[in-house]
């Protein structure tokens, strides 16, 4: 009797320990970064590296739009990545990966946005995770056949007026997403924001795999739901 007691017992404190360290790993010492934000679309189109310090300036009258019509490129201030919800040990958490590897551009006449692009290369896609940033580019994504996320837009979108510089827009954008290999359209909401010669773009999709020909990512030691979220805030300049 005693050692069955020892036994159930032994086996109680390892599964406490077991999720213990789950709760510490998930919650605690990795967690989740946060949803890409207003404030990270400031943060993109506010330059405060030194170089930018040093460069020579055009002055703007803060009350009055600018002038915002050309092809604009994206920079690697922008920031492109994938939200998914996991269910790690009967705890909660999400799986977030994000690069700075996205190329594109903008054409814009006025406050009309004409046509955009942009492709991310999704092998440089990474997580809190080697393990999970493995099985991404390998098994879920097949990076070596399908190296590219691809997105054009399809419908022009007009913001109702030319921005003025620090003043957030928001529009509904229309066009074609390619993910592994396999191109849907797609409607979402985009907001913009223009100041330092920069414009920077936030939006997010939702993404269904199985509509993109993707598997449940899920495995013997993560499950995963059946959809996740693209998520982006681009920076793109002259």
């Amino acid at each position: 009797m005693r050692l069955l007691f020892r036994v159930a017992t032994s086996l109680l404190v390892t599964v406490v320990v077991i999720y213990a360290g789950i709760f510490l790993w998930t919650k605690v010492l990795h967690p989740a970064e946060d949803k890409l934000n207003s404030d990270d679309l400031t943060a993109v189109v506010t330059d405060t590296s030194p170089q930018a310090s040093e460069a020579p300036t055009q002055m703007t009258d803060p009350t009055q739009p600018s002038d915002v019509s050309g092809i604009w490129k994206a920079t690697t201030k922008s920031t492109l990545g994938y939200r998914v919800k996991e269910v790690l040990g009967g705890l909660d958490t999400e799986a977030v990966g994000r690069t700075d590897q996205v190329t594109g551009e903008l054409v814009i006449e006025a406050s009309r946005l004409m046509a955009a692009t942009f492709s991310v290369d999704v092998g440089s896609i990474t997580s809190d995770s080697s393990k999970r940033d493995n099985q991404f580019t390998g098994n879920i994504m097949d990076v070596s056949t399908y190296p590219t996320a691809d997105f054009v837009l399809t419908t022009p979108i007009d913001f109702g007026s030319i921005p003025l510089p620090g003043v957030q827009l928001t529009a509904i954008a229309t066009g074609d997403l390619t993910l592994h290999g396999v191109t849907r359209a797609v409607t979402f909401e985009v907001t913009t924001e223009y100041a330092s010669n920069v414009i920077g773009v936030l939006g997010s999709i939702d993404i269904t795999f199985a509509d993109y020909g993707i598997a449940n990512p899920s495995n013997a030691f993560v499950s995963t739901g059946d959809t996740g979220l693209l998520e982006f805030v681009l920076a793109f300049e002259r």
